[in-house]
């Protein structure tokens, strides 16, 4: 397959396109949204911190981001885990972020900031090189042939993913719909700044250690739909891959 020649630093295109509110929010959701959100919403209008871990209390060495964190839960798990972490959520559907609000609220997080709207916002504010991780789960998968362009996975958003994560950073996926986890791994497989770690079929087939399934997951699973887990490192800058070994 032709590899691509990438723009270091592209503009990621637009990558929400689902529904912006679901059922009505209950009272008290309403209010996280109004008084705690605030305390925790990224402002991409003014330039990112020199020191990312600077946006939090206290400031952290390391920030992971989750790209469409549904109502949170894997998320919330992580930063419970690892709270020397630094966490930044990107969700635009609101009921999704008011059930992360809950999560923070009830376990008493410090370390989550949220940005509730497009995920390429933020992608275009993070500084090059700037997190250490990124985890995408069960993005929509945009079934339709005429709507596979709007899937979060393109080329242009790999090469904004490799402009913004360290060397040996890991983007992690996971999806339940075969032709979106094959169309993941053609993607990243082509793209010269990573490289699939997999080594057995487990690697794939059983999801990374302290991944938290969401609900979402339990109900793929309940319908029959097996999940695939794949995670990609992003190679040492100014090493370039050989050609061998690039796939498996």
């Amino acid at each position: 397959m032709e590899l691509l020649s990438l723009d270091p630093t592209p503009t990621p295109p637009r990558a929400f396109f689902g529904r912006r509110k679901g059922h009505t929010l209950r009272r008290h959701h309403t209010g996280l949204l109004g008084d705690l959100l605030p305390r925790l919403a990224l402002d991409v209008s003014r330039p990112a911190p020199v020191r990312l871990g600077d946006l939090f209390d206290p400031p952290v060495d390391k920030v992971r981001l989750e790209i469409g964190f549904g109502g949170g839960e894997h998320l919330a798990a992580q930063a419970a885990a690892d709270p020397a972490t630094g966490f930044i959520g990107c969700e635009g559907f609101v009921n999704g972020v008011a059930q992360l609000l809950v999560h923070v609220e009830e376990a008493g997080l410090t370390n989550i900031r949220i940005h509730h709207g497009d995920a390429a916002e933020v992608l275009a504010w993070l500084p090059e090189a700037s997190l250490a991780g990124v985890d995408l789960l069960y993005p929509d998968p945009w079934r339709k042939r005429r709507h596979w362009k709007r899937r979060f996975v393109q080329d242009a958003t790999v090469a904004t993913l490799a402009h913004l994560l360290a060397d040996g950073a890991a983007f992690r996926f996971a999806s339940d719909w075969e032709h979106y986890a094959a169309w993941t791994l053609e993607h990243l497989l082509r793209a010269p700044d990573f490289e699939w770690t997999a080594e057995r079929a487990d690697d794939w087939r059983k999801p990374w250690d302290g991944f938290t399934r969401t609900r979402y997951e339990a109900k793929a699973i309940r319908e029959g739909r097996t999940p695939c887990y794949l995670v990609f490192r992003r190679r040492p800058r100014g090493v370039t891959p050989s050609c061998a070994g690039r796939a498996r």
